[in-house]
C-alpha cells in the first residue's frame, strides 16, 4: 500500500509541475561541427583466401559535444580504400571487400573533446573485412589497411 501511495504522489507531482500554462521562444547555437578523423582501420588477425577477419579503428571528435554515427563504411573520397604494406606491393588488394557496419542498428556515440584533446572511441567491426578465395600469393604475409568514413 505505501509502494502504491508514493507512485501516486510522484505522478500527481510530475504532472503538475508540467500542467502550467506558458508560451515563448529558445534559441539554441551550435557550434561550427567539425569532421571525425578515423585511423585507418587494420584485421585483427591474419587475412586468408576466402576468410575474414575483424577489423579495429579508432574514431576521434574535437568537437565540444557528442557525435552519432550510424554506420562506417568504406571511404569514398578517391583512390582504393584498401591499401597493403610496402613489401607487398605486388598484391592486388582487389580481393579485398568489407562489410558496412551499424552495430546492430544502434551506430555508435563518439565522446566530445575537451580542449586540445580529442575524444576518441575504439571500434571492434567483427568480421568486416574479407580476402576473395581468388587472392594471388603475392598477398601472403602482407599487412593490410582500410579507410572508414561514417555515415549518419
Amino acid at each position: 500500500m505505501v509502494a502504491i501511495a508514493v507512485l501516486a504522489g510522484a505522478a500527481t507531482g510530475a504532472f503538475a509541475y508540467w500542467g502550467g500554462p506558458g508560451h515563448g521562444t529558445a534559441t539554441t547555437v551550435l557550434a561550427n561541427t567539425r569532421p571525425l578523423s578515423f585511423a585507418p582501420g587494420n584485421p585483427t588477425a591474419e587475412l586468408f583466401p576466402g576468410n575474414d577477419a575483424s577489423v579495429a579503428i579508432v574514431v576521434s571528435n574535437t568537437n565540444p559535444y557528442f557525435v552519432q554515427i550510424g554506420s562506417l563504411v568504406l571511404d569514398s573520397h578517391g583512390g582504393t580504400p584498401f591499401t597493403a604494406d610496402a613489401g607487398h606491393s605486388g598484391c592486388d588488394v582487389s580481393a579485398l571487400s568489407f562489410l558496412p557496419q551499424d552495430n546492430e542498428g544502434a551506430g555508435w556515440r563518439i565522446p566530445p573533446g575537451a580542449g586540445a584533446t580529442p575524444g576518441t572511441l575504439a571500434i571492434d567491426l567483427p568480421d568486416a573485412m574479407r580476402m576473395s578465395a581468388t587472392a594471388a600469393d603475392a598477398c601472403q604475409g602482407a599487412t593490410f589497411t582500410v579507410a572508414l568514413e561514417g555515415r549518419s
